[in-house]
């Protein structure tokens, strides 16, 4: 039996002060020798026998115009009916549809999500038709990110809903890319692995479709995006991903309808002038896309999606919550560091806003002393004017009451006049008689 060979790290470390230092001649690898058969080249196989158990989650996001036949090509793709109603052209806003599948190929089991955008580009004003897309992948990474950051966590029987591939459909209009495409794609780009797509590929000829895709990829390096590019750093898929790099935009075509052609029955659309055959790549690139989209590089969208795009959010995320891996002097910080200080800092925040609703509550009462001194002041001063007011009308009243009295007084004498002279005026009228 030939011997194993295998690396082992021997590192010499002295605690002092909760400080671990590591010597940097210890870090070195050696490569030992067995003497015989340990096991643990039986690795890979409890790895795929672990993830079969487990089975595997694929998310797929399409984007695209509504009856550019998203749907349908998804159920060509994995060779059955989704059930999938068609969307009208009338919604006023984007609409985002996720639907989950239990699929089954032998013994391997996959969760299938597919998740599509119901409305794009059916508005007149499509400034904000990508801001939905966007806002529903963040809101898959945020969720993810919250029960990564759970005290008792569950990511093992989580479902993960993170977009692992974004499939953009685009019309084949033959003149390139609407603005709205490369707006979308750009603001994309950094949180999910895009491949554009040319939708119902048999209505252009073939002449006019490679100038499309070299117009496609012209606008798309003019404008900085960066679309999904098949590894070429594993070597048993290194050729055949690099020519399929090269066939990007893939041309699909799709088709749920099988027609007899011959002595076989394929997967094709009929037209009066032939038959497009799904499977035929001298037809379209359906077969390049299924053979890249599910057959060789799943697992590698898979790993990006976690690897590039979410820890790029993660990381983005974390800072916004004021997280950081070093510190003004470029020292590594621990996340416990990194806690205390953000606790500390929120305290003195706290402790500030405490003061200054302090501060800001003594000076409204001040604010409203000073208001009830002045309304009492005003009070008083009507108080003393109604006093004073009442005064004079008092005064004036016993004036005229006394001159009431005195004017009383002189018709009572004037009349006791007038009584006795009347009297002796008829006294002396008797006396004649």
């Amino acid at each position: 039996m030939q011997p194993f060979c295998f690396s082992v790290s021997t590192v010499s470390s002295t605690m002092a002060a909760a400080d671990v230092e590591i010597s940097k001649n210890d870090q070195s690898l050696r490569s030992m020798k067995l003497s015989g058969h340990v096991g643990f080249d039986s690795l890979p196989n409890q790895l795929v026998n672990k993830s079969v158990q487990n089975g595997f989650v694929f998310n797929i996001m399409c984007i695209g115009e509504t009856g550019l036949g998203k749907s349908t090509l998804m159920d060509t793709l994995f060779n059955t009916s989704f059930e999938s109603q068609p969307s009208p052209h009338t919604l006023p806003n984007v609409k985002l549809k996720s639907h989950t599948y239990q699929l089954q190929e032998k013994s391997v089991r996959l969760k299938l999500t597919i998740c599509d955008t119901v409305g794009y580009g059916d508005q007149i004003n499509k400034d904000d038709s990508f801001k939905a897309v966007v806002d529903y992948i963040d809101s898959q990474f945020e969720s993810y990110l919250q029960e990564e950051l759970k005290i008792k966590r569950s990511l093992s029987t989580c479902h993960d809903s993170r977009i692992h591939i974004c499939l953009y459909f685009i019309c084949p209009t033959g003149h390139g890319l609407k603005s709205l495409d490369l707006v979308c794609m750009k603001k994309l780009d950094t949180k999910v692995n895009i491949i554009p797509i040319i939708a119902k590929a048999d209505t252009i000829s073939k002449t006019e479709l490679q100038r499309f895709k070299a117009k496609i990829n012209q606008e798309l390096s003019t404008n900085g995006v960066q679309i999904y590019q098949f590894p070429t750093d594993d070597e048993t898929v290194a050729e055949v991903n690099v020519s399929m790099n090269t066939h990007v935009p893939f041309a699909v075509v799709g088709s749920t309808e099988f027609v007899r052609l011959g002595n076989k029955t394929v997967r094709a659309r009929q037209y009066p002038w032939g038959t497009v055959q799904v499977d035929n790549e001298a037809h379209c690139d359906f077969v390049k896309l299924r053979e890249m989209l599910i057959r060789t590089n799943m697992e590698d969208m898979r790993e990006k999606t976690h690897t590039r795009h979410y820890e790029l959010y993660r990381q983005k995320r974390l800072e916004q919550m004021g997280f950081t891996d070093v510190d003004s002097d470029n020292k590594p910080v621990s996340f416990q560091q990194t806690f205390e200080a953000k606790r500390s800092n929120h305290m003195a925040e706290l402790q500030g806003k405490e003061d200054e609703m302090r501060q800001m509550f003594v000076l409204r009462v001040k604010e409203k002393e000073a208001e009830l001194k002045e309304n009492e002041k005003e009070l008083h001063a009507k108080f003393d004017k109604l006093k004073k007011d009442h005064a004079e009308d008092k005064r004036k009243l016993e004036e005229s009451r006394k001159k009431l009295e005195e004017d009383f007084v002189e018709f009572s004498r004037r009349k006791a006049q007038m009584t006795a002279s009347h009297h002796t005026l008829t006294l002396g009228k008797k006396n004649k008689k």
